[in-house]
């Protein structure tokens, strides 16, 4: 008893020589004070310890579950609680007589002290509220971003290991506009010059008959309607040439076929779509197209293939403004020059320009995300075997084409931040358009007339061009 009187007086003596260069609220927490008569409830953090200070002597102590806090008195006024376990349990004190002086409700939970210290480090600026449940970690209030709520719950794990309930919800704007826009460019060039010699008529008392080309332009009823004087009745070539002349009974044609050609196409499609973080959107402007197949049974049946402009993507907001976009793009059209054919039916192949990739970027930010320069080139040039050797007269034997074919793909994606409005300050391009009355149609040949919106937010948005923002607002 002597050797528990001695460790007492020393531990209160630790207690009042530190309690002077310690901060009010340090003491606040491990010093409470009790009245007699009435129940109190004193939360210790786990592990730690909390000094109690009765404000009347007493004569015996006892915890209902020493499982949970263990006690020692430190003189007949103050007891030192150590918390062990996450629980609720009760502290008893009794005077001299055995007569109850008070009841003392001890909360053990677990420490978030450090855990707060630290939150407030990672995080700074977040709006998180830290409580304890039982053994585990409540946390709650409104972060920023989704990426911001993991690393919350990450550092919870690292001191509540599978007890930490989330009730935090995500603050700020959440949904994300994908414009992509698919820029194509075709160049082509193509060259070709092709002859055909003819003689007929009678040589040394016989019929004789020469007829020859040097290119597939040249047919045979080309060089048949030259004899005549008149040019072939189909010519693939963009100009033909005639040339005739008569040596006594033998008649002589010359046909010359040139081509030369340039074509520039332009392809752009520009797609907007909107989805909430996290929550997959598709797009597609375009159509099906049939395509039979073959069933084990023999039975044929027909499947749709999709083309057009293509567009699915997963937008997440990782960081306030940054954007995590996982997409895929992709503008196919159907190709005539690339079928089967089987007798009963012929299947068109497709043209498909595919991009998938995943990118970051803040909000108003453009990414390249695909690019493809393509230039095809190719020539031929064939002659009849020793005639087309002849110096000057040979050219009249050879025939050369050059076609050269040049493409350029960009696809381009910009995101945006975006938040509804009100539906008064929407405007659709179909607003500017209004049928036209029977007078305007007959009396004045007028299709359609203008209905724009003058006024209002809706009119600020109707005298946008046709390639404008509609039923957004951007941050």
């Amino acid at each position: 008893m002597t050797y528990r009187r001695l460790l007492g007086a020393a531990l209160l003596g630790m207690a009042v020589v530190a309690a002077p260069i310690l901060p009010t609220q340090s003491t606040a927490e491990t010093l409470r004070v009790v009245r007699s008569g009435s129940t109190s409830t004193l939360s210790v953090p786990m592990n730690r310890a909390v000094v109690v200070e009765s404000d009347v002597p007493f004569a015996e102590l006892s915890i209902a579950n020493p499982a949970i806090a263990d006690i020692s008195s430190l003189s007949d006024r103050t007891i030192y609680v150590l918390g062990k376990a996450p629980g609720l349990t009760t502290l008893t004190l009794l005077d001299g007589t055995g007569r109850l002086i008070t009841n003392v409700d001890v909360r053990v939970a677990a420490d978030i002290s450090e855990f707060k210290e630290r939150l407030r480090q990672i995080l700074p600026g977040e709006k998180i509220e830290v409580r304890t449940a039982n053994d585990g970690i409540v946390l709650s209030g409104t972060v920023s971003s989704v990426q911001r709520l993991q690393r919350a719950m990450d550092l919870a794990e690292r001191y509540a290991p599978e007890r930490v309930s989330n009730l935090m919800t995500v603050g700020g704007v959440q949904q994300v506009m994908l414009k992509v826009r698919f820029a194509e460019m075709q160049r082509t060039v193509a060259k070709s010059l092709s002859a055909s010699l003819a003689m007929e008529g009678a040589i040394g008392g016989g019929s004789t008959g020469i007829k020859g080309g040097t290119n597939t332009t040249v047919t045979n009823g080309a060089v048949d309607t030259s004899l005549g004087g008149s040019l072939p009745a189909t010519n693939d070539n963009n100009g033909a040439i005639l040339f005739g002349f008569s040596a006594g009974s033998v008649q002589v044609g010359l046909l010359l076929e040139a081509l030369e050609s340039k074509g520039v196409v332009r392809t752009l499609a520009e797609p907007n779509l909107t989805a909430l973080s996290g929550q997959e959107a598709k797009f597609l402007a375009g159509g099906e197209y049939p395509i039979p197949v073959s069933q084990e049974n023999g039975a044929v049946t027909i499947e749709f293939k999709p083309f057009g402009v293509e567009l699915n993507f997963i937008p997440r907001v990782v960081d306030r403004d940054l954007i995590n976009l996982e997409l895929n793009a992709a503008v196919s059209s159907v190709d005539s020059s690339n079928s089967y054919e089987d007798g009963t039916f012929t299947i068109n192949g497709f043209k498909r320009r595919e991009t998938s990739t995943t990118v970051e970027l803040r909000d108003g930010e453009s990414f390249a995300i695909a690019g493809l320069l393509l230039d095809d080139f190719q020539d031929s040039s064939g002659q009849v075997p020793w005639l087309g050797d002849i110096p000057v007269l040979g050219s009249l034997f050879r025939s050369a084409d050059f076609q050269r074919s040049q493409s350029e793909l960009v696809i381009i994606v910009t995101a945006h931040l975006v938040t509804p409005t009100r539906g008064e300050a929407l405007a659709l391009p179909t607003d500017r358009v209004k049928p036209p009355s029977e007078s305007d149609l007959f009396l004045f040949g007028r299709v359609a007339r203008e209905n724009a919106p003058k006024r209002g937010a809706a009119g600020e948005v109707a005298k946008q061009d046709f390639s404008g923002s509609y039923g957004y607002v951007m941050d």
